[in-house]
């Protein structure tokens, strides 16, 4: 299997030089082969996120410190070259979701969220930037806080959920014109700084709260509109000061998997009922320092540690459960994996 490797470079104080390329196992097993780093593939300022378009051999990625994203064109094996300019689109963007007409960008330095058009190629032609983001808690001290947008999600056909870190949020948003037009807000609680999301197949929205390590559990009622509808702590062995990062489902979508960085674990959370139950069954090592991304891929969970500069694959046993660390390399800085066809 091929993974391309976002990380940070020396903008934002790390150690890769752009999009990296890491194989992992063969075509059935992550955790019974080699994991090896093969290397840069495209230089680049601080890749942090990358997206690859539905159809096209093409991937964006988020140049976090310049403030920009940048399409990447497949030209060959192993190897990607930029396809036009960088093109700017707020502070800080953090998370690509690459649609086949445009891209959604979510900037987590001033919560910007831009819509990206795209042309036949995949190449960037323009962009709009959506309405900003109100604190719902304005008022309640007098310390002004900082929307921070973080990632966008497909919740049904032309909508899109967006994470407001900074202001505890969840938005809506109704595509397809040449900026996202508002639908709704629905508002987590204060300080628990809600970051990613996936969509259960029972159509329930599952959003990972960073600053509090919660997860909550949305749905939409007969009119489409959203509301909180469960939720749990990630686990009794968080500690204090630790702040979650990705959200990733199991195959078969029983599981649900959450790095938590600070005590650099995995908690693994069990869906019941139709989606809308949720509760903790472990907490394992992540097997690295600050896990910021993980994908569950066949028999193993990769975790990405930003700063112990390496990828691990953690062996899942019969339970779902990860355990012993199968596999290691070392990887420079690495902030986000992208599994390719």
């Amino acid at each position: 299997m091929r993974f391309l490797v976002g990380g940070y470079t020396t903008d934002m104080d790390g150690t890769a030089d752009g999009i990296g390329l890491l194989t992992a196992g063969d075509a059935d097993s992550t955790s019974a082969g080699v994991l090896s780093w093969r290397g840069t593939l495209a230089s680049a300022p601080s890749p942090s996120w990358v997206a690859k378009h539905p159809t096209l051999d093409v991937v964006y990625a988020t140049l976090e410190g310049a403030g920009a994203v940048q399409a990447f064109r497949e030209q060959g094996p192993d190897q990607w070259v930029a396809l036009g300019q960088p093109t700017p689109v707020g502070a800080a963007p953090c998370h690509i979701l690459a649609g086949r007409e445009r891209l959604f960008v979510t900037c987590w330095g001033d919560g910007q969220v831009v819509q990206v058009e795209l042309d036949a190629d995949g190449g960037i032609r323009g962009s709009a930037t959506a309405d900003a983001a109100s604190d719902p808690y304005a008022g309640y001290d007098q310390e002004p806080r900082v929307s921070h947008a973080h990632q966008s999600i497909v919740v049904a056909p032309g909508v899109v959920a967006t994470t407001d870190m900074g202001f505890d949020l969840v938005r809506f948003w109704r595509t397809g014109s040449r900026a996202p037009r508002l639908m709704q807000e629905v508002t987590l609680p204060r300080g628990s700084g809600p970051r990613h999301g996936i969509l259960h197949p029972s159509g329930h929205l599952y959003i990972v709260a960073e600053l509090s390590c919660e997860l909550f559990v949305l749905a939409p009622d007969e009119a489409g509109m959203w509301h909180v509808v469960g939720g749990t702590p990630l686990g009794a062995g968080t500690l204090d000061g630790d702040t979650a990062a990705e959200l990733a489902p199991s195959p078969d979508a029983t599981l649900l998997y959450a790095g938590v960085r600070g005590s650099n674990t995995i908690a693994v959370m069990r869906v019941a009922g139709d989606g809308e139950a949720v509760s903790p069954l472990a907490l394992v090592e992540a097997g690295v320092d600050w896990p910021r991304h993980h994908l569950v891929v066949g028999d193993g969970v990769l975790v990405a540690g930003q700063r112990s500069n390496d990828v691990v694959v953690l062996a899942v046993d019969a339970r779902g459960i990860p355990g012993r660390v199968a596999t290691r390399t070392e990887v420079p800085s690495p902030t986000c994996l992208l599994r390719l066809p």
